[in-house]
């Protein structure tokens, strides 16, 4: 399986923050917007991702991500020119998914859990057709909404509906067979000109292979696209921080711990990243730790 970011957009609901800087380069308390969903691809085992951005910003998340190879990881990037709707990433990524199933994140939604690695693999290996992941809001009107059924199959997908059939938003976050490159093609722009991704998902539900897993209770999910939401999130990453004394979607930790760096390796960014940066200070810290205690590496929340 491959992974997509999509990281584009004009971010207008956060203006005057986005005038002139990408959405999800914005901080997100102590790392960028992009290092939460990039952590989720590589908790999912997607070691091969597509970074797609605007023209103006595709260099900055080059410039601060670089080739994946110090995470040991592959980064690509592509450019979307202008935002004609969330399916338009597979799209402008068709020759990078190639044959390969293909997990797209959007790049301002931010998930935590801990079972939620677990998870993401498992679904990962059961993938037929589309799966998608819900979670219980207080606003589904803001959102797409999924309706269940008892046996929790799908029985239908609309796109920020005025009278909601549930409260169950459908995130960020979709995973599909190599397929869905095709139906992405294939779909009819909505009335504002856009490819929806609810869309190309009634495909896979007309057909009873569409698949979604209630993220619920043990899991947070931040949809960062208006300022309140954006504190939200920061405030909940905060706390949790201080108050565990961890890192949430530490790259360089998410890295190690699902075995794609090494303990040197480890080291060897600690140290590029020390100096004032507390953030630097807890990857050197995790591996002198790591160094005392060595552990086999073991997938889990970072």
């Amino acid at each position: 399986m491959r992974g997509i970011i999509l990281a584009g957009g004009s971010g207008t609901r956060l203006r005057p923050l986005t005038s002139v800087h990408s959405k999800q380069l914005l901080p997100v308390y102590d790392k960028p917007m992009v290092y939460y969903p990039l952590a989720v691809l590589m908790q999912s085992g997607v070691r091969e991702i597509l970074i797609i951005s605007t023209p103006a910003h595709l260099e900055i998340y080059r410039e601060l991500l670089g080739d994946g190879h110090k995470l040991g990881i592959s980064l690509e990037y592509a450019v979307q020119d202008e935002p004609k709707g969330l399916a338009q990433a597979l799209i402008i990524g068709q020759e990078f998914i190639g044959d390969q199933q293909v997990c797209l994140v959007l790049g301002d939604n931010i998930f935590y859990g801990h079972r939620l690695p677990d998870m993401l693999r498992e679904e990962a290996h059961r993938l037929d057709g589309c799966t998608l992941f819900g979670y219980p809001v207080g606003d589904p009107e803001r959102y797409g909404v999924a309706e269940m059924d008892e046996e929790g199959n799908i029985l239908s997908l609309e796109e920020k509906p005025l009278k909601p059939k549930s409260n169950l938003a459908v995130t960020g976050l979709y995973m599909y067979d190599n397929e869905a490159v095709r139906r992405a093609i294939a779909l009819e722009p909505s009335a504002r000109g856009e490819l929806e991704i609810t869309d190309l998902n009634r495909t896979f539900v007309d057909e009873g292979r569409a698949r979604l897993v209630n993220l619920g209770r043990g899991s947070a999910w931040f949809d960062t696209g208006t300022h309140d939401s954006l504190l939200e999130a920061a405030t909940f990453v905060q706390i949790l921080e201080k108050r565990q004394g961890i890192r949430i979607s530490c790259l360089e930790e998410v890295a190690y711990r699902m075995g794609y760096i090494d303990h040197e390796q480890l080291c060897i960014i600690g140290k590029e990243l020390s100096g004032s940066s507390s953030y630097g200070q807890y990857v050197i810290d995790l591996a002198r730790q790591e160094a005392a205690e060595p552990v086999s590496p073991t997938p889990r929340a970072a």
